[in-house]
């Protein structure tokens, strides 16, 4: 059996943040290459990416950042497009979120690039619910009665019912 003259394997330094700490200058795009924000990881290195000049491209994280810097959905990246598949880019650089915003300030990226949001949708984006009160039928007010098996007392694990329950209430108590 060989003997191991090296310092350790890649567990040694899985433990190692050697680019943690340290402040690194901000790169900017160059001819070739454009700014994106990451859509959806697709797996075995891909991701889509939405780029700020209006593609939508495929893109292929380079062996120098696959298992060392991580890549989530919503983050701010620099690809280099390739000049024989327009659809189709690489994975140059990650851009920590302070780094994007500097990008932003200094107007590399549009005004409505949403940064650190995940890509989970816009801050305009509600989840509104709308109950018309008139269009409850007796029949699911009884439902929702029996369910909570009390008009009064619902049950605290189904708050949809204790919601309903109460609008009722609220609509019909004004009608003695």
């Amino acid at each position: 059996m060989p003997k191991n003259k090296g310092k350790g394997g890649k567990n040694r330094r899985r433990g190692k943040n050697e680019n943690e700490s340290e402040k690194r200058e901000l790169i900017f795009k160059e001819d070739g290459q454009e700014y994106a924000q990451v859509v959806k990881m697709l797996g075995n290195g891909r991701l889509e990416a939405q780029c700020f000049d209006g593609e939508k491209r495929l893109a292929h994280i380079r062996g120098k950042l696959r298992k060392k810097v991580w890549i989530n959905q919503g983050d701010i990246i620099l690809i280099s497009l390739r000049d024989y598949q327009d659809s189709k880019a690489d994975v140059i650089l990650k851009y920590t979120t302070e780094e994007a915003r500097n990008l932003k300030a200094y107007g590399e990226l549009p005004e409505n690039a949403k940064i650190n949001e995940g890509g989970l949708g816009s801050d305009d984006d509600e989840c509104n619910f709308e109950f018309d009160i008139d269009e409850i039928s007796s029949k699911v007010l009884s439902v929702i009665m029996y369910h909570t098996r009390s008009p009064f007392y619902p049950s605290k694990s189904n708050l949809v019912d204790y919601f309903l329950l109460s609008l009722i209430i609220e609509k019909y108590s004004g009608q003695e």
